[in-house]
């Protein structure tokens, strides 16, 4: 039996978080520094952070849901 069609997942640039989570920098750098958002990923080195899609997407349903 072979594993379901996972869609490909993406990164998302800071903006982006932004705008899917309603949530301005300082607030999410806030979220990340309490433990309750989810870390970047840094890529190409430490200037260039992004957030996994699924991991934006799997927080803002934790949020809706409690």
């Amino acid at each position: 039996m072979t594993a379901p069609f996972a869609p490909l997942d993406r990164y998302l640039r800071r903006k982006e978080v932004e705008e899917r989570v309603g949530l301005k920098k300082s607030a999410i750098y806030n979220h990340i520094k309490a433990g309750t958002f989810p870390k970047p990923e840094h890529l190409r080195g430490k200037r260039t952070a992004r957030w996994r899609a699924s991991a934006i997407a799997r927080w803002m349903e934790d949020q809706s849901s409690g």
